[in-house]
Formats: C-alpha cells, sequence, structure tokens
C-alpha cells in the first residue's frame, strides 16, 4: 500500500503495468476502486496509476470539503504528478474527476500530455444541479446498491464522506464558483470530451455542451456513446478503453 504527503496528509496511489503513464481520476463519492474492474483494459499498453483524493477511500480523511472541491483535488493531482516525476502523464477523469483532470491539465499543461474528460457537465452547473443533486443522494441512501457501492469505495464512514461531498457541491453551486480556474480557451493539451446519450445523470443537452467546448480549445474531439448510462468509462468500458488508447496514440 502506498501514500504520499499533501499538506501532511496521507494520499493513497496504486501502480500497475508498464510503459505511458495513465492516472485515472475518480468521480465524487466514489474513489479508486471504481476503476478496479476496468484496470486490465489498459494495463497491457499503459502504466496506469490511481490516486484516492484527500477524504475519499484509503486516503486521509479532512474535516469537510472545500466548495471549490475540483480545484482542490487539482492541486492535489498536481502535487502528486510532481512527487512521481515521471514526465507527462496521460488524464482520464471521470464525473467529478473530469473537471479535476482539465483543471490540472490547465495549471500545469508542463506535466499533462493528454486529458480524456468522461461524463460531466461541462463548463456551468443547471439551475437545478443542487436540488437534483440532493434528491439523488437521499435516494442513494436508501438503495441497497447505492449503498454497497458507497461503502464498497469510502469504507464505514461513507456516509460522512457522501454528506461533506454534497455540502460542498451544494455550496460551490449557490457561489456559482468557476468550474475552470482558467478559461477553457487556454487548454494547451489535447483532449477527448466522453459521454454517454443516455446519461441519466448529466445535462440533457450534452452534445451541445460538449461540442461547444471541442470548438473552444485548441485540440479537442468528441465521442459520444449512444447508449450507456453514468459514467462512459464503466458502462461502455471495453469500447471506451479502444477510443481512449486510439486517442492516446495519435501525434500531436
Amino acid at each position: 500500500m502506498a501514500f504520499f504527503r499533501y499538506e501532511d496528509r496521507k494520499v493513497y496511489y496504486k501502480e500497475t503495468g508498464t510503459s505511458m503513464p495513465v492516472v485515472l481520476l475518480h468521480g465524487d463519492t466514489a474513489s479508486s476502486k471504481m476503476f478496479e474492474s476496468i484496470v486490465p483494459l489498459y494495463t497491457n499498453r499503459f502504466r496506469v496509476i490511481l490516486m484516492d483524493f484527500l477524504g475519499n477511500g484509503q486516503s486521509d480523511r479532512i474535516e469537510e470539503f472545500p466548495s471549490d472541491l475540483w480545484y482542490s483535488q487539482a492541486r492535489q493531482v498536481i502535487a502528486f504528478l510532481e512527487y512521481l516525476d515521471c514526465g507527462k502523464v496521460n488524464l482520464i477523469g471521470t464525473s467529478g474527476g473530469a473537471w479535476v483532470a482539465v483543471d490540472v491539465a490547465l495549471e500545469r499543461p508542463d506535466l499533462v500530455h493528454k486529458v480524456v474528460a468522461d461524463s460531466f457537465d461541462g463548463r456551468t452547473l443547471q439551475n437545478d444541479f443542487s436540488e437534483n443533486l440532493v434528491k439523488e443522494r437521499i435516494a442513494a441512501k436508501h438503495d441497497d446498491f447505492s449503498r454497497q457501492f458507497y461503502e464498497w469505495c469510502q469504507g464505514e464512514d461513507w456516509e460522512t464522506v457522501v454528506d461533506l461531498n454534497t455540502k460542498a457541491l451544494v455550496e460551490c453551486a449557490a457561489l456559482k464558483l468557476p468550474l475552470f480556474h482558467k478559461p477553457l480557451e487556454m487548454l494547451e493539451v489535447p483532449i477527448l470530451f466522453v459521454g454517454s446519450m443516455e446519461d441519466t445523470m448529466c445535462r440533457k443537452d450534452l452534445e451541445k455542451e460538449y461540442r461547444q467546448m471541442e470548438q473552444l480549445v485548441s485540440n479537442g474531439k468528441t465521442y459520444l456513446f449512444p447508449t450507456g448510462d453514468h459514467p462512459a468509462i464503466l458502462t461502455n468500458a471495453e469500447k471506451f478503453a479502444d477510443i481512449v488508447k486510439g486517442f492516446f496514440k495519435q501525434s500531436l
């Protein structure tokens, strides 16, 4: 079990495979365990690196998540990449981890080769984001599958982690904090926006948002699966891996 220290706390990470490094960034209320079933799809070609953001999974707990949670997590990733000292990496961020991945690339393009941003709402949160989030989290606590997923990812204190995450995201929406801390137009690295048209947890106009973001960046692409729920990296796992491998292989 490996850890690196960030602000006097331990952040868990795990590596497997060889060759080009690919860092997978988990979503909110999840942990790196969400990727366990799909890691074998990548290790034949990549050095797969997983991490648990502070307050999640096997990383140290924190008293509360900041309202600018995704940017805070991006700073954790930057410190982690500096710690690894392995040159440029590819980033795959899913759900909340997609905002994290983009923020890392905006802040430190010297550390990032390419980015895959999967199953997220894009530049803004919808007006009913907080209302829908609270309803979804309340329902999830009473759903056996969701409860098992939370406990599997977080451990016995899963409910505290979920509540702290919900509080931070509601504050983020209320304060209308920027989801990207620099204009998306400043993104220097190639990016692939991926999602599923049937994703019930993303905005209804997902394709429109992705296409607009694609036009704003200097080197952007979009791929939307016609089927599959949230997130695409899991619900379209094998095809997703094939697309990502092709994207990472392409020359700049």
